[in-house]
């Protein structure tokens, strides 16, 4: 016990603060883990884009684009070239980029996994539900991303969809824990994964030109 009127050491102040910010870490990482609702107050502003044609993907693109340091996704449908090629630009910029897909994308010839995963970005398979139907971008640890919104051109074009862009360390927190859970259960997007995929040209060759030229553009 300290005498009365005397403060506690400098170091003992940090420690007891390092220690209820670790309690406090875990505490929200057991909420994401363990699938409970959590509420986060937040006193920050919210960007909410409408899709079709309400901006969302430029959006995400401006997002990735001021990362510094992560860019952490969860995608249930991943084909949207321009996102694709925001991320890679991300990793060439020292962004540690790293992706979790569903378990559909091995079997749609036009996912950008096998894209990201050729430029180097890890890129795993999440088969571990029956669909990991997750739409979630957590960026530098402090923005999130997520909404009904896929990263796909038809999302952008022709789909009703939504997404908010969140600026809260707080709420990233919940995220990335909940990224992290999905992540130990996901296995990597490798070279089996994409080896025999079907040739567009053979695939479709059957199908009228305006059917392909709108599946060309999702």
């Amino acid at each position: 016990m300290l005498p009365a009127g005397r403060r506690p050491p400098v170091q003992t102040m940090l420690q007891r603060a390092d220690i209820a910010l670790f309690a406090a870490a875990l505490f929200l990482m057991s909420l994401a883990t363990n699938g409970d609702a959590a509420d986060v107050p937040l006193n920050t502003t919210a960007h909410v884009y409408f899709s079709p044609s309400g901006g969302a993907t430029a959006a995400i693109e401006a997002e990735i684009g001021r990362a510094r340091s992560e860019v952490l996704v969860q995608a249930y449908s991943f084909t949207s070239k321009l996102i694709a090629e925001s991320l890679i630009k991300a990793k060439k910029n020292a962004v540690n980029v790293v992706i979790i897909l569903d378990k559909s994308n091995l079997s749609d010839s036009f996912n950008e996994g096998t894209v990201t995963a050729g430029a180097g970005i890890p890129t795993f398979i999440d088969s571990h539900h029956n669909i990991a139907h997750n739409k979630v971008m957590i960026i530098d640890r402090e923005t999130v991303i997520t909404g009904s919104f896929n990263f796909t051109r038809s999302a952008e074009i022709d789909n009703a969809e939504n997404i908010l862009i969140i600026r809260s360390k707080e709420l990233a927190n919940l995220y990335i824990a909940n990224w992290n859970a999905h992540r130990q259960h996901s296995e990597p997007y490798g070279v089996q994964h994409h080896k025999d995929k079907p040739k567009r040209t053979r695939e479709y060759q059957n199908i009228d030109r305006n059917s392909i030229n709108r599946i060309f553009r999702d």
